[in-house]
């Protein structure tokens, strides 16, 4: 089989089911964005090497990421026997306990941070900014596919988790973060 068909030559592509939408659309545009941030993790993970647990728990959240695209991909109502893999209520539970265990490794956070650091935390920084373009995105999509509550969730909690990582890391490593100051 070739890797390309020729059938996303004129714009459109195919999701889940065989509906063809534009690669455009908002559904293309919040699954793709979905697919940047697990590259993007992918990119932390190369930082992580000597962290297990945390590369360890990037390596789960780039399996649940994927989930989600495919979520993402299948329009309600498509095929009611396919067995699409969904996120659960389970899945941002992980991401809540993990937060709660980095918060509580950290120092009581009192002032906005510049992102920055060493690389595995800056590159935390950016993956956390394309979690929350994805989120808008969803969010921005939900007002039409009600379906998706349970991915915004899961991103709203996973953005927190990578800022509280990033903070760890940091804190981890001896650098101490840059407090943001008003110029005046």
């Amino acid at each position: 089989m070739k890797l390309y068909t020729k059938t996303g030559d004129s714009g459109s592509t195919s999701l889940f089911g065989g509906q063809r939408v534009s690669k455009a659309s908002l559904r293309v545009e919040a699954y793709g964005t979905v697919d940047e941030l697990n590259s993007y993790i992918g990119v932390v993970r190369l930082k992580t090497n000597e962290l297990p647990e945390e590369d360890n728990l990037l390596k789960h959240i780039q399996n649940d990421l994927f989930v989600m695209g495919a979520d993402l991909a299948t329009p309600g109502g498509t095929k009611p026997n396919a067995k699409v893999p969904r996120i659960q209520p389970s899945d941002f539970e992980l991401i809540e306990n993990k937060i709660d265990y980095y918060q509580d490794q950290c120092p009581p956070f009192q002032f906005f941070v510049l992102p920055g650091g060493v690389p595995a935390a800056a590159h935390l920084h950016v993956a956390r900014t394309v979690c929350r373009r994805a989120e808008r995105l969803i969010v921005q999509l939900s007002e039409s596919s009600p379906e998706f509550e349970h991915i915004i969730i899961y991103l709203n909690r996973l953005s927190d988790l990578l800022f509280v990582m990033a903070r760890y890391i940091n804190l981890k490593s001896g650098v101490s973060e840059t407090e943001w100051k008003v110029r005046g």
